[in-house]
């Protein structure tokens, strides 16, 4: 049995090359970068970021960008970047420019986009003043409705633009909502690049085929929350589709794939990462950890098909060094050898998530943290900045689940970051805070 979660609506901006898409993007979003862009295997003209307006959250995919090459090829690239869009969005925003006219590729991408089944909101972008509006009537021509002019590069009509928009998201996306968390219970996100056996993973502990295993991008595309009870425990596993890049199909990446991952892990509480023991740790796999860490979740690396590893006596020594060797300071993620299609240690999965999960709602008294700090500032004290004496004189946990700490000194300014890692050294070593990233905060006495 499921428990079900809506999932937030995507709105997709779609258009030819320099009519404004990117300018209306970033006035959305109020900020100048998307949240990811340049990930390697996602076509550069492509940016997400999730956007909120009149209280609805939704992701908001700008497919712009610059396509070098002659004219006949720039219309190509354009339409098929808008027959992919299509299918992924709940509503796509055909972006048209006031000053240039209608063209004829606009006309072509009309076309596409009257076959759909998508709502299309026609959009007439740079119109600055009330005499360009009178002009737009030529858009009526496109078939797609009444034309909605706006300046995105002066924020005229974008409110009343949104608001269309919003109309035109389903019902049932409209107000996307976390599901009623209960906090006792684990939530557990199962993530990773495709093909690492994620689905697996998911028979393998759930015992029934609730997730069609193939190599088939998309086939865990639909979201499912899963609960299971393990050992009279409740555990909820986090749908998630993974990041689904396929670079030997040029431009068949699903650039909603990432969403998904980040969209499962903020609703987790600890994420398992899961990696590819033929392979080794990734960038991918090291852009995934990190962004789990960002999160402030919990963190188990879990190493799929070691058993298609030939193994001696030093062969998990060896590479476990290895990953630990590209984490670096993330030296506090423990790492599972397992193997999805044997069960090898599937279970130690669930027992290590409920220890990480229990180590971040942990609270450490006061006491105990002071008496700490006194101890390790004889050992080794901050080093004195522009001759001024740095002195910590106080710590204290202020929030757990996940955990932040705070410290009080004279000058939290001058605590170097090497004084500041070792603090989270001694700490850990000090207290178990296995796979729980560690928040310290210094502040003014």
């Amino acid at each position: 049995m499921g428990t079900g979660s809506v999932k937030k609506p995507i709105v997709a901006i779609v258009g030819r090359p320099n009519v404004g898409k990117s300018t209306f993007f970033n006035r959305v979003i109020r900020k100048r970068e998307a949240i990811v862009d340049d990930l390697p295997g996602v076509t550069r003209d492509r940016k997400y970021a999730e956007a909120e307006w009149a209280g609805t959250e939704f992701i908001l995919v700008d497919t712009g960008g610059y396509f070098p090459g002659t004219r006949d090829r720039i219309g190509q690239e354009v339409l098929k970047q808008v027959e992919m869009t299509i299918r992924e969005a709940d509503v796509v925003l055909f972006m048209t420019d006031a000053r240039a006219g209608l063209t004829a590729l606009d006309e072509e991408i009309a076309r596409i986009l009257a076959r759909s089944d998508k709502p299309v909101l026609l959009a007439v972008n740079k119109v600055d003043n009330d005499r360009v509006a009178l002009d737009i009537g030529d858009f009526y021509a496109l078939g797609l409705g009444e034309p909605q002019p706006l300046s995105a590069a002066n924020g005229r009509q974008v409110g009343d633009l949104l608001d269309r928009v919003l109309e035109l998201i389903p019902e049932e996306k409209r107000r996307w909502y976390d599901e009623e968390r209960d906090e006792d219970v684990l939530h557990l996100a199962i993530v990773g690049k495709p093909n690492v056996g994620k689905s697996s993973l998911v028979n393998a502990l759930t015992g029934e085929e609730r997730n069609i295993v193939t190599d088939i991008p998309g086939t865990t595309r639909d979201a499912i929350d899963t609960r299971i009870r393990y050992y009279g425990k409740d555990i909820v596993l986090v749908d998630t589709a993974g990041l689904r890049r396929r670079t030997k199909v040029k431009d068949s990446i699903e650039f909603y794939s990432m969403v998904r991952t980040h969209d499962a892990i903020r609703r987790s509480d600890v994420a398992v990462v899961m990696i590819d023991a033929t392979q080794g740790i990734t960038d991918q796999d090291l852009r995934i950890i990190n962004e789990a860490v960002r999160f402030n979740k919990g963190v188990i690396i879990a190493v799929n098909k070691w058993d298609l590893i030939e193994k001696d006596a030093n062969t998990a020594r060896v590479f476990e060094a290895a990953i630990r060797e590209r984490l670096h300071s993330l030296h506090y993620i423990p790492i599972l050898l397992i193997s999805a299609l044997t069960k090898k240690r599937i279970y130690k999965v669930l027992e290590l998530a409920e220890k990480v999960f229990a180590a971040r709602k942990q609270r450490i008294p006061t006491s105990q943290l002071n008496k700490f700090l006194q101890e390790i500032m004889q050992k080794y004290s901050p080093p004195s900045m522009d001759r001024r004496e740095v002195k910590i004189n106080y710590i204290t946990q202020v929030k757990e689940n996940p955990p932040v700490f705070a410290l009080f000194a004279n000058h939290p300014n001058s605590i170097k970051a090497n004084y500041r890692q070792y603090i989270e050294n001694q700490f850990r070593e000090r207290f178990d805070f296995t796979g729980v990233p560690l928040t310290f905060v210094f502040k003014q006495k």
